[in-house]
């Protein structure tokens, strides 16, 4: 259809609503939009100043009266005002008609409380989605997304690490047979560096520069060649810039305590696992999806504590979005696997 809407009226979108990031993907498109889950708000009157990017990188830069908030916090809704508005300013981004309400898959953590998933569905409501939203819980969208048969009659254990929360589960037959879900993800890993800089060496760094250090220098497993990076901060005492030299080896010993969070709640999920499904986990493996799972050294570490191997999903960042974005283009199909409320 030449002219009109480019992305056609009311088109119909899966969003993976991350405490760190915000992904949303458009029937028939794709992913069309990966922006941080952050908003700066004036609190004079209230209204978003900036979302996304722009928001990020405004962090640790505004006035007084500017604040950045994360709406989210431990993959659930922590200011449901805030959220609602981010919501609505991404389905505005992506839905060029302002009168079509599209039809949503939302994910949520498996987790998640009956009163935290509906405050899910309100604010989705709220931001101009139709009813009924549908629910996809996050384990079994990473899975899906990540190319996993999940309707075969065969264990399969994914492991989403997210911004808020890990997601452990074992799945077969389309359902989850075991889950666990920790509030310990890379937020904790991202505080654990900015916590031991302090108090190692006395020096305040900010949030961003937590996340380039982990991005850039964390591992979970001796990496085969260490490295050293000059790391610029406000000295704790004086209030005076100051610079330190951080290696990898500190890195590693300061993220240690959120990576063996992550590493026990995988083997706790193994221990309550069916025998036979334990032995398919064993043949197929374990899958690490979410950004997470991109940390260096963090499959050999798996493997070593497990005895199973571990490998990362083809596109970890994206499995979530990507196996939400396949519900919604099957939702037919798909739909013993979503769990719909909101219907008048």
């Amino acid at each position: 259809m030449a002219g009109g809407n480019p992305l056609g009226l009311g088109r119909d979108i899966a969003i993976d609503l991350g405490t760190a990031n915000t992904l949303v993907y458009v029937r028939g498109q794709g992913v069309v939009l990966n922006e941080p889950s952050i908003v700066a708000v004036d609190m004079r009157d209230g209204k978003p100043v900036a979302v996304g990017w722009e928001a990020k990188r405004m962090l640790g830069r505004t006035p007084s009266h500017i604040t950045s908030v994360r709406p989210l916090k431990d993959g659930v809704i922590a200011d449901f005002e805030v959220c609602e508005k981010m919501l609505r300013y991404f389905i505005q981004q992506v839905n060029a008609s302002r009168w079509s309400r599209p039809r949503m898959v939302i994910c949520v953590p498996s987790g998640i409380t009956g009163v935290e998933q509906r405050a899910v569905q309100d604010a989705a409501e709220y931001a101009g989605a139709r009813k009924p939203v549908h629910i996809i819980e996050e384990p079994m969208a990473a899975a899906i997304g990540a190319g996993i048969a999940v309707h075969e009659p065969a264990g399969n254990m994914i492991v989403d690490i997210g911004g808020g929360t890990t997601e452990v589960a074992v799945i077969s037959l389309g359902g989850i047979v075991v889950a666990q879900s920790v509030r310990v993800a890379g937020d904790e890993i991202t505080q654990a560096i900015g916590d031991y800089v302090k108090k190692e060496f006395g020096l305040d760094i900010g949030e961003n520069t937590c996340e380039e250090i982990k991005i850039q220098m964390g591992s979970a497993w001796r990496l085969e060649e260490e490295f050293t990076a000059d790391i610029g901060g406000r000295d704790s005492l004086s209030g005076l810039p100051r610079r330190i030299e951080l290696t990898t080896e500190h890195v590693r010993e300061a993220i240690e305590e959120p990576i063996q969070a992550i590493v026990d709640a995988i083997k706790s999920t193994l221990d309550r696992t069916p025998p036979e499904l334990a032995a398919d986990i064993m043949e197929n493996g374990i899958v690490l999806s979410g950004g997470g799972a991109l940390l260096a050294g963090l499959t050999q570490r798996v493997t070593h504590e497990t005895g199973m191997r571990a490998v990362v999903a083809p596109d970890p960042l994206y499995a979530v979005v990507l196996g939400s974005g396949q519900a919604l283009e099957n939702i037919e199909a798909m739909r013993g696997l979503l769990t719909q409320t909101g219907i008048d």
